[in-house]
């Protein structure tokens, strides 16, 4: 049953197998069809041909003299083809004491055609009703200059004949008559249906065969194929980890699976970039109505108080009124770095131009030792630093790099170091510090959006963890890398790289 079903499923109508074997098989018999036409005519041409060709050989033995005498003999209906006996039974010579040769051509109908194109039946004995042309068709014949005359015609009965012509010529007068000799080409035919019929025969044997030995050869050359439909099924039960086999030993099968699972990378990586994207903007949300609920409670209960008769003493209503400043200016902080970050996700083009970096960084000096205060600072810069950059946007990263660094030191002993230098691979912008340092959990996560080490010493100076993210986008649509090395109790180090 089993092997049923796998001979079976070559001939359901539909699938590729079957298109495949029943146009192979019928191109197969188109072209048997075709050759067997085409031998039937040409064998039919060759076999009319040398029968014809034949005849004539037969009838150029005699000499033209004989045709002569056997024209103007009395006893016009003797057959020219046998001899002439006398009554003793001896042979009979003619008045040249020639003899007429002794020639026997069976199944032949024998026709004497003088200079006028006027008929003569010369055969006494008659297989075939004799066929006459016209005076016309014989004149022409007469004036031929083919070496082989013959014509296929049919008689009044419908049946038909092959006439072979041969040309009567002597050395002095040229062409005197034309010799025709008719037979049937039933013989002819018969020889060709049989050869026919064998071939036929031959030709289906060899079919069957094909069809049985074309079967394996299909099913074999079709696994490939089979292995990537079953993938498929694979893929679309949701397992997106599934890949074709990219060597199967087909080049276009190959070529097909490579480029099928470079669009399957490019759907899982999407796919995992879109949860991921989900999953983060989900982080996002929550986080920022979480930023975002802190100042405006602190404002609300603020209100409450001012509202309760509290706004009547001037210490309390002071120092409601600064509290609810700083929350304000937080919300005001979040909500930019917010509008920064939509925008930086746009991937907005900037006004790149090529400048010094070193230049650009010593008019920055005295707003990062301000913003230092009383710790130490130290830059390191290399003169003649190009590159191409956006100013606004660099400066935007020096400070949120600088003041991150500021928040993590002591405001005494605290040292802050800037530096600019040239590697082999680009322009290199380094932030370091003396701070507490990072433990080597946080750091995969330190530039994600709202993440921070300390959530409360964070939210006690205004930070929402999104300054390291905008960092981060601002390197990037530079074609920048950003990278932090860090040994807790020791500092850590923001390197920026920049490429020309």
């Amino acid at each position: 049953m089993k092997r049923r079903g796998r001979f079976a499923e070559h001939f359901v109508t539909g699938s590729l197998k079957f298109q495949l074997l029943s146009r192979s098989l019928l191109v197969m018999s188109v072209l048997l069809l075709l050759i067997g036409v085409f031998q039937y005519i040409f064998m039919q041409q060759f076999l009319y041909k040398n029968k014809a060709e034949t005849i004539r050989n037969q009838l150029a033995t005699l000499p033209p003299n004989t045709w002569q005498r056997a024209g103007e003999s009395p006893d016009r209906g003797q057959n020219p083809f046998m001899s002439r006996r006398d009554t003793n039974g001896g042979n009979r010579s003619d008045n040249t004491g020639g003899e007429f040769p002794r020639i026997f051509v069976p199944d032949l109908s024998i026709a004497l055609i003088d200079s006028e194109g006027t008929y003569k039946q010369l055969s006494s004995e008659n297989v075939t009703s004799p066929m006459q042309l016209t005076k016309e068709e014989y004149q022409e014949l007469l004036k031929s200059k083919e070496k082989l005359i013959y014509r296929i015609v049919k008689d009044k009965d419908g049946n038909e004949q092959l006439i072979a012509f041969h040309q009567i010529r002597e050395r002095s007068q040229g062409v005197q008559g034309l010799i025709q000799a008719s037979t049937s080409t039933a013989p002819i035919k018969d020889l060709l249906l049989r050869q026919l019929f064998t071939f036929l025969l031959l030709s289906m044997t060899a079919l069957v065969v094909g069809l049985l030995g074309f079967l394996p050869v299909l099913r074999r050359t079709l696994v490939p194929l089979s292995n990537m439909v079953d993938t498929v099924k694979q893929i679309d039960s949701g397992n997106l980890g599934e890949r074709f086999p990219a060597h199967q030993g087909q080049v276009e099968i190959d070529r097909l699976s490579t480029s099928f699972n470079s669009m399957l990378e490019r759907l899982e990586f999407s796919f995992e970039a879109e949860k991921e994207a989900k999953e983060q903007m989900r982080r996002f949300a929550a986080d920022a109505s979480h930023e975002l609920r802190t100042p405006l409670t602190s404002i609300h209960g603020f209100l409450e108080v001012l509202l309760r008769g509290a706004y009547q003493q001037p210490e309390q209503l002071l120092k409601a009124l600064k509290s609810m400043h700083g929350e304000s200016v937080r919300i005001n902080k979040l909500v930019e770095d917010l509008l920064l970050l939509a925008r930086l996700d746009r991937t907005p083009s900037f006004q790149k131009s090529e400048g010094l970096l070193d230049e650009m960084l010593h008019e920055m000096e005295p707003q990062l030792r301000l913003l230092a205060g009383d710790r130490k600072v130290t830059f390191t810069l290399e003169p003649q630093i190009r590159c191409l950059y956006d100013p606004d946007k660099i400066k935007q990263v020096i400070l949120n790099l600088f003041h991150n660094a500021v928040q993590h030191t002591h405001p005494l002993t605290g040292e802050l170091g800037l530096s600019l230098a040239k590697t082999d691979s680009g322009v290199e912008i380094a932030v370091h510090d003396n701070g507490p340092g990072i433990a080597p959990e946080h750091l995969p996560h330190l530039f994600d959006r709202f993440y921070r080490i300390d959530s409360s010493r964070a939210r006690r100076s205004g930070g929402a963890g999104l300054g390291l993210s905008i960092t981060r986008s601002i390197v990037e649509l530079h074609g920048g890398t950003i990278e932090v090395y860090s040994t807790v109790g020791e500092g850590s180090t923001f390197k920026v790289l920049l490429f020309p």
